[in-house]
Order: structure tokens, then sequence, then C-alpha cells
């Protein structure tokens, strides 16, 4: 998820930013092209408008729309996207369901959740299911911007002010049974992948969680990605949430 803090605060270097985001690696070239964009949104007024926040020199190009999360996954395979942004409560097929079956996809796009609701149990099924982080349609035309940059790199993106309450909300739901299953799959990894994740699920960046254990960012990165492959995880959120489902944070 810029990915969970300790006890449900945000780190004080990712909230400066205005978006937390866990550092990922940038694919190489990224910025010769724009980013490619699918919205998804059952409001037409909506997609419209955020059509429009897109347009212009933003690096980010809309390719296609959505109107509920059936139409998204059809939109995902038709258009290739590198993200979609997804809202959460359509008909038919909401967000939850169509981040899964975007996410299952052969070379899925990021899933980013934008919603005019706080952070709620549809947020955190749609962490769970893969999506990348979750903004709130109030985000600053900027910042949501960037979110969608952020996403298109492989980074996690949360807005600040709904970070705190989503780990809380986390830890508040984590019952019993699956508290024991996040503990069971955390025991596939090392000690040192072990204190990877847990740097993941304060929301530190590769930077920090290197500062923090005296490792290179590329050493870093390399357990990052041992982490995710051991735990069948898709994004740093799944293995950020998890870390707080084991009550590690």
């Amino acid at each position: 998820m810029p990915g969970a803090a300790a006890k449900g605060a945000p780190t004080e270097g990712a909230a400066a930013k205005g978006i937390a985001a866990a550092e990922g690696a940038t694919a190489e070239g990224a910025a010769a092209r724009p980013v490619r964009l699918v919205i998804v949104d059952d409001d037409a007024m909506v997609r419209t408008a955020l059509r429009l926040l897109f347009g212009g020199n933003s690096g980010i190009e809309v390719v296609g729309e959505a109107a509920d999360g059936g139409e998204a996954v059809t939109a995902a395979q038709k258009h290739w996207p590198d993200v979609m942004l997804m809202d959460i409560r359509m008909p038919r097929v909401d967000g939850v369901e169509a981040t899964r079956r975007v996410r299952a996809l052969p070379n899925a796009p990021e899933v980013l959740v934008l919603t005019t609701f706080d952070a709620d149990e549809y947020v955190v099924e749609t962490i769970r299911n893969g999506a990348c982080g979750f903004l709130v349609k109030d985000t600053p035309p900027e910042q949501l911007r960037e979110g969608v940059r952020a996403a298109a790199r492989g980074e996690c993106v949360f807005s600040p002010k709904v970070l705190r309450p989503l780990v809380d909300l986390v830890v508040a739901t984590a019952a019993g049974s699956r508290r024991k299953e996040a503990a069971k799959q955390l025991k596939r990894l090392t000690d040192r992948e072990r204190e990877v994740a847990i740097g993941l699920g304060r929301g530190w960046s590769n930077a920090e969680i290197g500062a923090a254990l005296g490792m290179g960012v590329s050493t870093v990165k390399g357990h990052v990605s041992r982490v995710l492959a051991k735990l069948c995880m898709n994004n740093r959120a799944q293995a950020a949430v998890l870390i707080h489902e084991a009550g590690l944070i």
C-alpha cells in the first residue's frame, strides 16, 4: 500500500510528500511514453471530469472508460492500460470483485482505488485483491496525477489522511483465524526477509528499509521481490496488510 505505518501512524517523511508512497522499480524508459489509464466509475460526469483532469501535459493518456466492474475487465483486455483508476461502489460488478478479476489477467495493470468514501472494509478487500493503493476523490488534482504516475512505476499509493484509519481498520478486523493464517504465511520468509516485510508494513521506501537494516537499495529490491514471490502477492500493499494482520506492527 505507500504502505501501512506503525500502529496506524504513517511515516513522517511519507506524509510530508502529500501521498504516502513506497519506492518501486522504475521501468526503463517509462518517461518516454505517457501512462495508459482506464477510468472505471459508474458516474458519467465523474469519468468526464477525470478525463479532463488527466488531459494536457500530465504524462497520462486516458485510453478507455468503464461504467462497472464487468466493463472494467473488458476494457483491461481491450486497451491493456498501465493503470486502472477504480471506483468501489458500482452496480452489477463492484470494484472489489473487478479488482480481483483484473489482477488475475496476464500482464495485469495496476489498480488504484478512487472513492468518495474513507477507509472501510471494501477498501481493505480491494487491497487484498491486488490494488496498489487508495485515494479519495477530493485529492488535489496534481496529487491525483502523481498517484497514477506512481502506480505505473510499481509504487503503492495512499492519501495520507486515510492511511492511519485504513491501517487501524486492518488491525481491528483481523480476526483470530485471519491472524493465524497471516502468521503462517510469514513463516515462509527468512529472518532477513521478515525484517524487510515489516519495513513494507511500516510504509518505508526501499531506501528507508536499507538505512534501517544496513543494506543497499538494490539488495532491498531483491529481498522485496523474494518476499512478494514467497507470499504469492502482487504488490507491496498486500504485504503491508499481511504484516498488520499478523500483528507484527
